[in-house]
């Protein structure tokens, strides 16, 4: 297993990210998570995108923090955001949302981030259980989804 840093529009990355959207689409009933993500938001030091590789070169999990800071959305100052956590459905139970969720903190962190974030949904027990096992604690909602019933936003001091 390996982890590289991938720009987020990477092959890879692409592929990974449409398998995530149908299983929102599967689990909400919609199109999706329809959140604005460019590129440029994942590159350091201002973001991080990885992707977990098997042995065998097979991207299996993926994961990307970017700056957040104080706006009308409710983000905080020295905020660094989780977006698109995935495992493929066939790697799952492996630790590897783990693996790369430490990965990401710690770059976070060495970023200069204080606080990492992020938004999961309650059709999502597996996101809530993770990250609750991780240190993180519901905090008050922020972003796009921050009206919406079913979001749930957590926060960890790094």
């Amino acid at each position: 297993m390996r982890l590289d840093r991938v720009p987020y529009d990477h092959p890879d990355a692409m592929k990974l990210n449409d398998a995530v959207q149908l299983e929102y689409a599967e689990r909400y009933g919609d199109g999706g998570d329809i959140t604005p993500l460019d590129p440029a938001m994942f590159e350091p030091p201002k973001g991080l995108y990885l992707i977990a590789y098997e042995d065998d070169g097979r991207p299996v999990a993926t994961g990307g923090w970017r700056t957040q800071n104080r706006n009308d959305e409710g983000y905080a100052d020295g905020d660094a955001e989780i977006k698109r956590m995935y495992v493929v459905p066939e790697a799952r139970g492996r630790g590897l949302a783990r693996l790369v969720l430490a990965a990401l903190e710690d770059d976070a962190r060495a970023a200069g981030r204080t606080r990492m974030v992020l938004e999961t949904g309650t059709e999502q027990p597996e996101a809530i259980g993770l990250y609750s096992s991780s240190g993180y604690g519901l905090t008050e909602k922020f972003g796009l989804y921050r009206f919406e019933p079913a979001s749930r936003c957590y926060a960890k001091p790094l």
